[in-house]
């Protein structure tokens, strides 16, 4: 079963006078990832590489910015990979210390940076969501508010028009029994779709 991670976590090594600043943290798609990186870029403008690995939703990405082919993003991902993780970033900023690793001292080095973080790391069981709209009478709002709370659902929106509509993830074992909870409870006449 893939796993997830509760919080970032962070290593730092020194290699022959090159420090190598590794973190692995949720991520939930490209954008999200892309948006860490260039943040990384922000907080250090003088690093000579950011490299990163995504496994998140059916993409996956290995960048080596710079670094020889194949020598830094692919080791991270195949980390990430062997430790079945799945939406998940693996970053590295590297600041160069003038003596050259070679291509498997700069394998070594991004994949121990990685590896060094997820040593301890608190690992989740992955869940998967769906997100769904509700759209119900006024009479229902109650008690659709109160099976969704006995459900562990939280509701992100709420729009009243002439029904209201409830917006929601559920994880995906729990939609069809919620779906036909709600269609019982409305005896048919509620609506529902995943947005």
């Amino acid at each position: 079963m893939p796993q997830t991670l509760a919080t970032p976590i962070h290593s730092e090594l020194i290699i022959k006078k090159s420090r190598f600043i590794g973190c692995v943290q949720p991520a939930a798609n490209r954008a999200q990832a892309q948006e860490v990186v260039d943040q990384l870029w922000q907080q250090h403008p003088t690093a000579t590489h950011i490299c990163w690995a995504l496994l998140a939703g059916g993409q996956s990405a290995a960048v080596d910015d710079g670094e020889p082919g194949g020598t830094a993003g692919r080791p991270m991902l195949e980390v990430l990979r062997h430790q079945d993780l799945e939406g998940v970033l693996a970053t590295v900023v590297r600041y160069f210390g003038g003596v050259k690793l070679g291509a498997g001292g700069l394998v070594r080095a991004y994949t121990d940076a990685v590896a060094q973080a997820l040593l301890n790391a608190e690992k989740i069981p992955l869940i998967v969501t769906v997100s769904v709209v509700c759209e119900f009478d006024y009479a229902l709002e109650g008690r659709v508010r109160y099976a969704l709370e006995q459900e562990g659902i939280v509701i992100k929106q709420v729009e009243h028009a002439q029904q209201v509509k409830v917006y929601f993830d559920v994880p995906q074992a729990q939609k069809n029994q919620l779906y036909e909870q709600m269609m019982a409870m409305s005896q048919g006449k509620a609506s529902w779709s995943e947005a």
